[in-house]
């Protein structure tokens, strides 16, 4: 690199006092690309299409089981079967037994299928915890049940005629 100097008035060179920006600008440039680039790849977002369940029917069979899900006192969750309220041990032994009683009234595994194989709806309140709900489908899949679907109602006063 060399250094600028000025006029000087008596024959002597005088090094000038100027900052040289050209390093600086240099820098800042590649900061800036390196950040232009490095954005996007962190703030990546998957697109995801919720449902909208104002127009969907809920089929209900004979076989399904409806659980209802609320948060109870001090935090704990609250899980009831139908109308009656079961504790985490006895949702398991309930939702095996269905599962159970559904392949002898098929006649045996070889016979379930898509069709007739039990669901689990569950309604949650708007004020229950993630970690109830959560944890009711998770317990649901560990019995066994392959579809676990969310009962929901539409917003009131929203469209209720159907397509």
């Amino acid at each position: 690199m060399s250094m600028s100097v000025g006029p000087a008035e008596e024959g002597d060179d005088v090094p000038m006092s100027d900052i040289n920006t050209t390093p600086l600008v240099d820098v800042m440039l590649v900061l800036l690309i390196i950040f232009l680039i490095t954005v996007p790849v962190v703030l990546q977002t998957v697109p995801v299409k919720l449902p909208n369940v104002r127009f969907l029917p809920t089929t209900t069979k004979p076989e399904n089981v409806n659980l209802s899900v609320k948060g109870g006192p001090g935090g704990s969750c609250e899980v009831y079967w139908n109308l009656q309220k079961v504790n985490s041990q006895q949702l398991v032994d309930k939702a095996v037994k269905k599962l159970e009683d559904q392949i002898k009234a098929v006649g045996g595994v070889d016979n379930i299928n898509e069709e007739n194989m039990p669901e689990a709806h569950i309604r949650g309140d708007i004020n229950t915890p993630y970690k109830c709900i959560g944890g009711a489908v998770y317990t649901m899949q560990r019995a066994g049940f392959a579809r676990v679907g969310f009962i929901s109602e539409p917003p009131p006063g929203g469209i209720t005629t159907r397509l």
